[in-house]
């Protein structure tokens, strides 16, 4: 016979939260007169209250008839809100020993209500931790039992709470009913995961045996439904409270036989059950190893219910199944008393998906214990932590082999930017964020940036990224290409980057190459700003390459035919052309009539009169007429005249100077004296 003892079997910990509760009280109070009571009974399993009640703790349903100065010890079910009012006044002492998962509905419960929300609960009517919330909500929440009260519910606005020890499937099925008829909800699963992960493992459990024993109270609720839920997987299912009750020549007929307990049942009960279970699988047998065997899987089942009582500390690596996933958290069933808690901001500190797409009930994980408790019983884990060691270890390995990792800029400091690997943050100082100045630090937070690892002290937490030597080393890569891709006489496409009054720095794909300004143009410019624009992108001619000074030469005007190449094909003698004077000399002026190719106006051409200062008859950047006179193409040589474009001055006719003629003598004596 194969014995098989279903995970989280026995007291929970809200149960023996209580149970250790009471001890302390009995132990606090002895030898005294203070009177001792439970409300209700402590747990659902007799044969604990009994003891209970033989160390002088007796149950109570009422305050009535309890006397002033007596301690009343709240059981894991919880109590209304009234309670604690009339306990005050009667002067009674209180010992709060409510399940912190019940306190928690409680709460849910009190706040919806207070806000004007209708409470709805899911669970057994008369069952204490019900009646208990629907004290904290002034009695007037619904209860629903079944589908058929939750079909008849049609109100709006209603929060939805869950008596922790019901079935996750009824849970499930009347929040279909609400869904259906799309009432406006707020949803609370409160299902305590223990009480989930003790179904789901009797689930399992009764899917394997060939016979079932649950143990647990007659009256214990979680019990109960254990037993319905064994039913289901396995027809020969037997609820027992103690070892008495085994139906022992009917386990005889199976081969395989599986327990599960409820969470008021005590360890020691569940031992004596294995106990017996485990005489009865070699009773009768003479077969030595038969009975070694035997002995040893009932010792292999105490062994598991003694570490199941067994809290891990902090620090410890823990190793457990995802029981249910929620959008803040996953609950971890650690095969301990206590399930396992990892909050979301403790899985990872770069999560782009929600837990739900990366958790999946039936998963195992492992975990660090941050704390034995949460401050709801259970252990608060990370992965957090577990994760950074296998983080360091791929930042090493990056470190070591100069490889590139990606990280995600978090935020601004001082001096630069918070930078993180996974769940390893580092620091990108400013002048490692880029291979240029750096204006506003705030356009690289949330970027994610690849980059090297210049500084690694794992014992000083302390990580240097740098983007910047990842970008020199690819501009370095790109660099020796273009080098081994150009040369001299070849015709690029550059684009201009900065200008000086020598020339422009034109960049030909990571090399800067200097464009002379007498090779910008084959006509005369003062600046290169006269011809080119920052940014612009333009055709260039390689005149020279020194790769050790890593200089190149660049020429524009190559890129253009040479104007006096062309001279016969556009000009000829007698031609009157439009030109630009560029110069102006005492002899005469240059006239451009395109860029390389000036002609020389003399003096003696300007105009039709005598010209003694050519600056006084035009300006430079005039634009003028002028007509081609000769071409000299060997010596480059160009005669123009502006005066053979103008129209000549007419000349007006001189008169002839009339000779003088004497008067006569006769004449004279006539002219007065005074004329004369």
């Amino acid at each position: 016979m194969e014995i098989i003892l279903a995970k989280h079997s026995g007291f929970c910990f809200g149960v023996k939260e209580a149970i250790n509760r009471t001890y302390e009280v009995i132990e606090q109070y002895k030898g005294t007169n203070k009177k001792i009571y439970t409300y209700g009974p402590l747990i659902h399993n007799k044969q604990v209250t009994d003891g209970l009640e033989k160390m002088g703790v007796y149950s109570t349903e009422s305050l009535d008839n309890i006397e002033e100065g007596s301690i009343v010890i709240i059981r894991s079910h919880g109590v209304p809100k009234a309670f604690y009012d009339e306990a005050n006044e009667k002067g009674i002492e209180v010992i709060d020993a409510t399940c912190k998962f019940v306190r928690k509905v409680q709460e849910t419960a009190k706040n919806s209500h207070e806000k004007g929300s209708k409470v709805v609960i899911v669970g057994d009517k008369n069952h204490p931790e019900v009646i208990g919330i629907n004290g904290w909500c002034d009695n007037d929440a619904i209860i629903i039992e079944s589908i058929e009260d939750a079909e008849r519910i049609n109100l709006d606005n209603i929060c939805i709470v869950a008596q922790t020890t019901i079935t996750n499937e009824m849970w499930e099925k009347i929040i279909e009913v609400f869904d259906r008829k799309q009432i406006n909800s707020e949803k609370n699963n409160t299902i305590c995961s223990a009480t989930e992960a003790r179904q789901l493992s009797c689930e399992q459990t009764a899917k394997e045996a060939d016979a079932m024993l649950i143990i647990g109270g007659k009256h214990s609720s979680n019990t109960q439904k254990l037993y319905m839920i064994s039913k289901k997987y396995c027809e020969n299912t037997y609820f027992i409270e103690t070892k008495s009750d085994l139906p022992l020549n009917d386990l005889k007929k199976y081969n395989k036989i599986g327990i599960a307990a409820g969470a008021s049942t005590p360890e020691w009960i569940i031992k004596e059950v294995i106990t017996v279970m485990s005489e009865l699988s070699f009773h009768g047998e003479t077969d030595n190893t038969k009975e070694n065997t035997s002995e040893n899987q009932m010792y292999d089942l105490m062994e598991e219910i003694e570490k199941s009582l067994i809290i891990p500390g902090k620090g410890e690596i823990v190793k457990g199944t995802v029981i249910q996933v929620r959008d803040n958290e996953i609950v971890v069933n650690l095969g301990i008393k206590k399930d396992g808690i990892i909050p979301k901001d403790e899985i990872s500190s770069n999560l782009t998906l929600p837990l739900t797409n990366m958790f999946s009930v039936g998963e195992e994980i492992e975990a660090e214990v941050l704390k034995t408790d949460d401050g709801e019983g259970n252990l608060l884990l990370s992965r957090k932590k577990l994760n950074a060691n296998e983080d360091w270890n791929d930042i090493s390995e990056s470190f070591k082999n100069k490889s590139v990792i990606e990280v995600k800029v978090k935020n601004k400091v001082k001096g630069g930017v918070v930078a993180a690997y996974k769940d390893i943050t580092g620091f990108i100082p400013v002048s490692q964020l880029a291979d240029k100045y750096v204006e506003n630090i705030d356009e690289y937070v949330g970027r994610v940036l690849p980059v090297k690892i210049t500084q690694l002290d794992k014992k000083k937490n302390k990580v240097i990224f740098s983007h910047r030597v990842l970008l020199e080393e690819e501009k370095a890569k790109n660099v020796e290409k273009v080098w081994n891709s150009i040369s001299e006489g070849d015709i690029v496409e550059g684009k201009v980057m900065r200008f000086t009054d020598y020339g422009a720095f034109i960049d030909i794909g990571g090399i800067d190459g200097l464009l002379h300004i007498s090779e910008i143009s084959w006509g005369k410019i003062n600046h290169p700003s006269d011809v080119l624009k920052i940014g612009q992108k333009i055709k260039v001619k390689i005149l020279s390459m020194d790769k050790e000074n890593e200089k190149v030469s660049l020429g524009l005007k190559q890129t253009t035919e040479e104007p006096w190449k062309i001279l016969e094909q556009k000009y000829k003698i007698g031609d009157i052309v439009e030109g630009k004077v560029v110069q102006i000399k005492e002899y005469g002026l240059f006239v451009e009539i395109e860029p390389g190719m000036d002609g020389l106006v003399h003096i003696s051409e300007i105009a039709h009169k005598h010209v003694t200062n050519p600056a006084n008859e035009v300006k430079i950047g005039e634009v003028v007429k002028v007509k081609i006179l000769d071409i000299d193409k060997e010596n480059k040589r160009i005669s123009l005249s502006i005066k053979e474009t103008i129209e000549k001055p007419s000349e007006e006719p001189v008169k002839p100077i009339e000779p003088v003629v004497e008067p006569s003598e006769e004449v004279k004596e006539d002219i007065p004296e005074e004329i004369s």
